[in-house]
Order: C-alpha cells, then structure tokens, then sequence
C-alpha cells in the first residue's frame, strides 16, 4: 500500500463549488479521509491550489499530428473536413502513426493538468489494423501515465465494418469489464459516430448494438453548423431530432459541441438524461458557434469540457479553453463564473464519461490531483486563487501532477518519459 499527501495549499478545490485547506491524502491510489502517513511521500504544495486532475471530455489526438496545416484555418467545415482527410491520405494513419499522435497528445495533456482524455477517433482507412491502431493509443497513454477513454468513432465508414472493428477493439482492450473500464480505471473503450451529417442510421443502429452488449458509453458530435446545414439538406429535419428517433437521445449519450440548438431541443435534451460537451477551443475559431452553456446548465443538462482535435484547435491544453469558455460565454447570455466552468473541466466532464469517481477530491475518488503554482506575478493581486486559475496566467501548467497516486509530472516534467524524443519521432513520421 503507498500513501501520498499533499500539503499546505493555499486552497484545495474538493469538488464543485467546495473549498477547503488541509491535506490531500491518497492510499493506494484513491482519495481517503486519513491514513497511516509513516514512510508516506509528502508532496510540498505551498502556494498552490490543488484540484482534481482535469478530464479533457472531448479529442482527436490523430490531429495532434495535423497542426496548423496550411488551408485549414478560417475556411468553412464543409471545406475543413476534406482538407483534413487530405493530410490524413497522405501520411498514411496506420499503428505507428496513431501512437506516435497519441503520445504526443498525451504528454502535452498532462503537461496542461488534464489526466484523463477521450479520443474520439475517427479515421479508419480501409485495410487498416484498426485494433493496432487502439492498442497503440492505449500503449501510449500507458507508458505515460494517462487515463485515457479510447472511443472508436466512425466517419462515413462502411456500417458493418465500423461495428465489427469496434466489437474486436472492446474484445482486445477491456474484454468483459463492465462498462468497458479496465480493472485499474485508466482504460475505457466507448463508441460514437461522428454526427449525422457523416453517418447514416446503419452506423448509429449497430454502433449502438456494441454499446448495449458491452455497456459502453456512446458519444457523437452534433448542431455545430455543417451538422445542420446537412441534416437539413438530406434529411428535412434537424440533427437532434434525428438522433432522437434514431436512438441517441439517452442518458448513455454525451453530445459535443451543440452550438445552434433550440430551446425545444434543450428541454428534450434535458428530460432523457443526456450529457454535453462544450469545445469553445475548436467551435469559436473556426467561427462554428458558441454552445449556449448557461442555457444547458440551467435545464439541468451536465457540461463538460473538451479541447476537440488538433486540426481546429492547436492546442490540447483544457485550463486554457476554459478560461475561452469562460470569457465567450457572456456572448450567449450571462458569463460564467470561473467555479462553474472549473467544474465543468472535472467533474461535469467525468460524468459524461459514466464516471463518477474521477474529477473530484473527495473520499474515494481516483487519486488523480493536479498543484497549480499560484504564487508567482501571474497571480500577483489576485484575490480569489480559485478563480485566478481561469483568469490569470492563461498558459498556466501545474507543477505536480498524479494519477491513481503515481506522479507523473514534477516540478512541470514529465516522470516517465522524454519530452523531446517524443516531440522529434513525431516530426519524423509526419516529415515535418
């Protein structure tokens, strides 16, 4: 049994809206009230605020390799996404490509604070090994340290296909587990098509079949404008109300972006239990739209966070896009507060993911808790250290971070891996 304790913040942010100083306490990986401390490793907190580790609820770590291409900035999504599967075309995604990407990703995630990442991937060439593929997202998370929810999405890939890899991927990663988590809590398998404007019923119908055998999680992308724009073309209806009849209207669904969605479908959304996901980092500078978070959260819809893929916004780092999320949310209605949104990057994004122990700090949760620094310039003047995450310093990264009890970040590096190395075998498979 190891014990660890993290003492003399200046704050620790227990969980939504709970405040309170004293000892962090973790015993065999998981948050407790009180143990025995003899031989236990005290991690010197002093001028720092303590929170849970940050669940990014929404990735596509494939586009970590994808940065900043040229063309695909500022343009619309119906000539994003091709541009996108260009590139894609070109590097050849395969097992090598997708782990290199994930590592990548990964490390930059917990480098940020954030401990756990879903990664909706969606591209899947055809022939590809696409259990290579999972296991080497896997593998790399793994290596690091990182919880990671492996979801095999799906983007106009053949039905059958799309629902035959995702059945082999959940017998290869998490055979048997309930709810598709591995017995250690640091893999999940979940499924999800890419939204109706790319997938038809088919790939919703026998996706969500896996799901229910397995009880996986099942997420999609839905009302940023293309969706829209093309469930409306193809379909004469809107995509909620699509995803409605096609079943993925459920409390075991998290729906990214919802940016253009209606009072109605709000209240729809609410009543069966569905959860969100806001991804400003992406929506606003691709000019996509701005969820009405205040909106959702006032039906009683939970919100969590996600910083979306590389190939939209070229950073993966969440506490950033909070305080983006924070600052654009008073151009859909009242802006909210940095306790809210600072919730809505731990525990409202660990619900989405069926979660419930991660993203909090209170007695048995995961042992996962990031040490901000809040004692330099940055945050000179400021009054309220909790609200200083989101408003001052907004490249912030924490200067310890732990996963079930194991550090793998100190003094802001990495513990078990080489920054550098992973940074130039990237750039070599991509020839950039």
């Amino acid at each position: 049994m190891s014990v660890v304790v993290i003492r003399g913040a200046v704050a620790v942010l227990e969980g939504p809206g709970r405040v309170r100083t004293g000892d962090v306490v973790i015993d065999d990986g998981i948050v407790v009230e009180s143990a025995d401390t003899t031989g236990a490793r005290i991690i010197d907190a002093a001028g720092g605020v303590v929170t849970a580790g940050l669940v990014n609820a929404h990735h596509h770590l494939l586009q970590t390799a994808f940065r900043t291409l040229p063309g695909t900035r500022g343009i619309p999504m119906r000539e994003w996404l091709p541009a996108m599967a260009a590139a894609y075309g070109a590097a050849g995604v395969d097992p090598e490509l997708t782990g290199l990407a994930a590592s990548a990703g990964l490390a930059e995630a917990l480098l940020s604070g954030v401990t756990t990442v879903a990664d909706h991937h969606l591209t899947w060439p055809q022939g590809a090994d696409d259990v290579g593929m999972a296991r080497a997202a896997a593998a790399a998370a793994s290596d690091l340290g990182a919880r990671l929810v492996f979801v095999r999405g799906a983007a106009r890939d053949d039905p059958q296909e799309a629902a035959a890899s995702a059945q082999a991927i959940v017998k290869a990663l998490v055979a048997d587990r309930p709810g598709g988590v591995s017995v250690d809590g640091m893999l999940q398998v979940a499924v999800g098509p890419a939204g109706v404007h790319s997938d038809p019923r088919e790939t919703f119908d026998l996706l969500a079949e896996v799901a229910r055998r397995h009880g996986l999680r099942r997420r999609t992308q839905a009302n940023e404008v293309v969706d829209v724009e093309v469930a409306l073309e193809r379909y004469g209806r809107r995509p909620i109300d699509l995803l409605q009849d096609w079943g993925w209207v459920h409390a075991d669904v998290t729906l990214a972006h919802l940016c253009d969605v209606t009072a109605d479908e709000i209240t729809r959304l609410a009543a069966a239990g569905v959860t969100a996901t806001h991804a400003p980092g992406c929506d606003v500078p691709m000019g996509w739209g701005v969820a009405p978070v205040r909106r959702l959260l006032d039906a009683g819809i939970p919100v969590g966070l996600g910083t979306s893929g590389g190939g939209s916004n070229d950073a993966g780092h969440l506490l950033a896009d909070a305080r983006l999320a924070m600052q654009v949310s008073a151009l859909v209605g009242p802006q909210l507060p940095a306790s809210e949104v600072l919730t809505m990057t731990t525990a409202g994004s660990a619900d989405g993911l069926g979660r419930p122990e991660l993203g909090r700090l209170t007695p048995g949760s995961a042992g996962d808790v990031c040490v901000w620094d809040v004692s330099g310039v940055a945050d000179a003047g400021v009054a309220d250290p909790i609200a200083g995450l989101l408003w001052a310093a907004p490249g912030r990264r924490p200067r310890t971070v732990i996963v079930g009890g194991r550090v793998v970040v100190d003094e802001a590096r990495l513990v078990d891996a080489d920054e550098a190395e992973i940074v130039a075998r990237l750039f070599e498979r991509v020839g950039r």
